[in-house]
């Protein structure tokens, strides 16, 4: 049996480690490389690979939105990558969907080629609903997610509540989060994150900020509808037209 794989991974050398372990299955070519989620969907469309190495974290729409994209045919069998993501890994054990844990030996990537080899040489009919459940479960984790884990220097994992964050803000891949006087990176989209976000309570002021509407202090009229979004810690954000209807609706 001949199949195609796609390797969607933002690092190059985490693409370059998957296709070197991958020349050692000759049963498998790699049709293709994608950087970022928006790359990997029309990678995935044009090229319909068997099987696709997603990383979880990516810019441009994380591995979840990725095939959130897709209709279950046109959903390959799955092996996640991902370098730190505990609820994920749960999730992934659970639905018993293949994932490979940054940095993985080519002892587990052997493993995980046996059982999605496995999966692949019977019927195709259960690939797409193992993965739609896994999404459903992943995006109900999320929504009742009480906090976030954010990786630091060296094995450390900082655990921030989601009820304390004041404001989060666009940062490249990353999101930067504001909580109690202190910043925290996370390798993640802003829109991406915003999904685990109370809408009643998180409100979007601006393309690259969120706003936990406990904190704001004060609304100053701007120019032209818009406002400065003053949060208690003295912080000044500036709305956007686009984002300016709901801060009127909080004024009444």
């Amino acid at each position: 049996m001949t199949m195609t794989a796609l390797i969607a991974d933002d690092e190059p050398l985490a693409r370059e480690r998957i296709r070197t372990l991958l020349a050692g299955y000759p049963e498998v070519s790699v049709a293709g490389e994608a950087r970022d989620g928006n790359e990997a969907v029309a990678k995935i469309l044009e090229l319909k690979p068997s099987l696709l190495f997603l990383d979880v974290q990516m810019p441009e729409g994380d591995g979840f939105s990725v095939l959130e994209k897709l209709s279950r045919d046109e959903t390959p069998a799955v092996v996640f990558v991902t370098a730190f993501d505990a609820f994920a890994l749960k999730a992934f054990e659970v639905h018993a969907v293949d994932y490979l844990l940054k940095p993985f030996t080519r002892a587990r990537f052997n493993r995980a080629m046996e059982h999605v080899l496995e999966k692949l040489a019977r019927p195709a009919r259960g690939l797409g609903a193992e993965v739609v459940a896994l999404l459903e479960s992943i995006r109900a984790e999320r929504r009742n997610q009480g906090r976030v884990a954010i990786r630091g220097r060296g094995d450390a994992v900082y655990f921030v509540r989601i009820a304390d964050i004041e404001w989060l803000e666009s940062s490249g891949n990353y999101v930067k989060i504001h909580a109690g006087g202190q910043e925290h990176l996370l390798r993640e989209t802003l829109k991406s994150f915003e999904d685990r976000l109370d809408p009643d309570r998180f409100l979007r002021v601006h393309r690259s900020a969120i706003v936990n509407v406990d904190s704001i202090q004060r609304l100053e009229p701007w120019f032209h509808g818009e406002y400065a979004v003053v949060l208690r810690d003295g912080t000044k954000l500036m709305s956007s037209r686009t984002y300016s209807e709901r801060l009127r609706k909080i004024i009444g």
